[in-house]
């Protein structure tokens, strides 16, 4: 999984990723650093291969890794952050990635990068992983600021079932 490190090292990731780690120091919800990013990925290749999608284990891993890089453009700029995700996503695909992803792999990581945030018809098959594995990920039934959180009953995850 050679092409993850360099996404991982790629200096634009790592400026954002930092940021981002710095701007949700204090934050008592859900964060997005390495845990949640490789919860997703692992969830993801998981269902990947329990619904024998297919899809390469490298493409699952860099479209979690990337799907919530532009998050602190969302905290400090109010720029939806799967919008700014796939703006930097792109950039570093095409520098960091070189020929470890096909082209239609890279639009497939970008699609996902920028649809993960909603449910909807027509989801091409990693899209859909990448957004319900990012739900997936959150232990709302053990979190501390459960009743602080702004996401409906409906969304959390508020028992194990569905996620075992």
């Amino acid at each position: 999984m050679h092409v993850i490190e360099k996404i991982w090292n790629h200096p634009l990731y790592a400026k954002y990723y930092q940021k981002l780690a710095e701007a949700e120091k204090e934050r008592i919800f859900c964060c997005h650093q390495i845990g949640h990013l490789l919860d997703v990925a692992r969830i993801a290749y998981i269902q990947n291969l329990e619904q024998k999608l297919g899809i390469r284990k490298e493409v699952i891993y860099g479209a979690a890794f990337l799907h919530d890089i532009g998050k602190y453009r969302q905290y400090t700029e109010g720029i939806p952050h799967e919008k700014a995700s796939a703006e930097i996503a792109e950039v570093i695909l095409n520098e960091a990635a070189g020929d470890a992803f096909s082209e239609g792999e890279k639009a497939s990581i970008l699609r996902a990068v920028l649809g993960h945030r909603r449910l909807r018809e027509g989801m091409e098959a990693l899209e859909k992983l990448i957004y319900t594995s990012d739900k997936l990920s959150r232990n709302c039934f053990a979190c501390k600021a459960q009743e602080e959180c702004s996401w409906d009953a409906g969304r959390k995850n508020s028992h194990f079932h569905g996620l075992i």
